[in-house]
């Protein structure tokens, strides 16, 4: 019995031995464990900052290089004002004219005014394009006033310029009527034939305008010339003019109209027009510039039309004259390439002819070498 107890105890002790073994196993387990009831805890990524290294530096960008360019615009013309024209064509026309008043000055000195020197005077008029009745007329003149009366003799030279003055016509209006009425522009129409420097005209007239401060529309209307549309929008660039220019071939009405519509909408002074200048045909160009004329009086009056003539071509010149005048109503004269002729008579000549007077004289290629005509100021030049 006692050795039953004894086995019973040890037992006992061995179990109890044995629980207490697989608990403090337990708990050490446990405390290994991270807190939190044993939840997984995946920690973030590393970041790219933490990880990546140094990033190379970006190459500098050179702002000079990568900027657009912007061109500046070309520099314009500065064209010369009126009174210095003057001065300096007047020194053209005399070296180009001198021979007419040194050759009729040198008639009318001799001792004796014989009918020879008469008739010698008479042949040197002629011969510069005066005209017979306007010569026979100032032969008289001339004969009454060189007479000799009570032992004086009148200077010829003051004699001659008194009449020469006179018969260019020192009265008649050589204003050019460039603006108009009623907040509308003035619509000058410049026409003659091609070769007589008809667009060039234009240009010349443009910076004329643009010297006394108005400001100016060309209205490129020679559309059967591509060479004159683009002559002319070179001219307008160079002073900072617009040029209304339409197709190659197109209706030079509609251009015409195109110009002044922009010009009234622009506000300008002046709208010039260049148009065609065909002699081909009397009957066609008639019609194109009729057209014209009534297609821009829809919008503003025509305040001028300019017939330019080449001054070299003499009689032909008076011909085209009376063509251009029979088909529209010119109101003034632009003689070109006075310079480059001995006849500077033909100004008396188709003043009379037209019954209009000459405003502007073309005195070399020269962007600058037009200027108002002066009566006084021809003659002066003529007598050297």
């Amino acid at each position: 019995m006692g050795d039953w107890i004894y086995l019973i105890v040890a037992i006992a002790v061995v179990g109890v031995l044995t629980l207490a073994g697989l608990l403090t196993s337990g708990r050490r387990r446990r405390g290994d464990l991270p807190p939190g009831g044993g939840t997984d805890v995946i920690a973030p990524p590393p970041s790219e900052a933490d990880t990546a290294t140094e990033a190379p530096p970006e190459p500098a960008v050179d702002s000079a290089v990568d900027a657009p360019v912007v061109e500046e615009p070309p520099a314009l013309d500065k064209p010369e004002g009126t009174a210095s024209r003057l001065v300096r064509l007047r020194q053209r026309l005399s070296r180009s004219q001198g021979g007419l008043g040194k050759g009729l000055l040198a008639l009318l000195s001799r001792d004796r005014l014989d009918e020879d020197t008469w008739e010698a005077i008479e042949d040197t008029l002629l011969t510069a394009d005066i005209g017979v009745a306007p010569t026979q007329a100032l032969v008289e003149r001339l004969r009454t006033r060189l007479r000799v009366e009570g032992g004086q003799v009148a200077d010829p030279r003051a004699v001659l310029r008194e009449e020469l003055v006179e018969l260019v016509g020192p009265d008649m209006d050589r204003r050019i009527q460039v603006t108009g009425a009623d907040g509308k522009p003035g619509v000058v129409l410049v026409v003659g034939v091609n070769g007589a420097g008809k667009t060039t005209t234009v240009g010349k007239i443009a910076r004329i305008l643009v010297a006394e401060d108005l400001t100016v529309t060309l209205g490129a209307a020679d559309t059967f010339r591509a060479a004159a549309v683009d002559q002319l929008a070179t001219w307008g660039e160079r002073v900072g003019v617009e040029v209304v220019r339409g197709p190659e071939g197109g209706d030079p009405a509609s251009v015409a109209f195109e110009a002044v519509k922009n010009g009234i909408d622009d506000g300008v002074d002046t709208v010039l027009v260049d148009t065609a200048g065909r002699l081909q045909n009397k009957a066609g160009l008639m019609d194109e510039l009729g057209k014209i004329k009534r297609v821009v009086e829809k919008q503003a009056p025509v305040t001028e039309v300019l017939l330019v003539l080449d001054a070299t071509t003499g009689q032909n010149g008076l011909i085209q004259a009376r063509v251009f005048s029979e088909i529209v109503d010119v109101t003034g004269i632009v003689l070109t390439k006075l310079d480059g002729s001995a006849k500077g008579g033909i100004v008396v000549q188709v003043q009379r002819e037209l019954g209009v007077p000459v405003k502007l004289v073309g005195l070399g290629e020269g962007a600058d070498d037009m200027a108002p005509f002066d009566a006084t100021a021809f003659v002066d030049a003529l007598l050297g």
